[in-house]
């Protein structure tokens, strides 16, 4: 009997464990590294539920076809969730011009626990 119960434990530890997990980037469009196609939206999705309240980001345009030099603009972006809660999705007023792009993220989780990270891509 009490191997059931240290079993039981165990499971419901894991369980709360599981619960309290912090959302880890699964997936973005653009992906990082990639090159796309003019677009006005992005995305980023999550492993778990996220907090758009406790989410913000960073679009910065560090180089321009035929631009010598550093160059540094920043993009603002509309946030919003996706339906399932599980991801962002961040439009711009109009399409990305050509250039490279880093974008800046944090969000947290409905533990209230922050991550943070970026994607680089490059619009042709």
């Amino acid at each position: 009997m009490r191997g059931w119960a240290l079993a039981f434990v165990a499971v419901a530890m894991l369980a709360a464990g599981a619960v309290q997990a912090a959302p880890a980037l699964v997936a973005s469009s653009p992906a990082n590294d990639a090159t796309v196609a003019r677009t006005a939206e992005l995305t980023l999705g999550f492993s778990e539920t996220v907090e758009v309240k406790a989410s913000g980001v960073d679009l910065v345009m560090t180089g321009m076809p035929g631009m010598a030099g550093a160059h540094r603009m920043r993009v603002p972006l509309k946030i919003a969730a996706t339906a399932d809660r599980k991801g962002l999705v961040l439009t711009a007023k109009a399409p990305l011009p050509a250039g490279n792009y880093t974008l800046g993220w944090y969000t947290a989780g409905a533990d209230g626990k922050r991550v943070a990270g970026s994607v680089g891509f490059a619009v042709k």
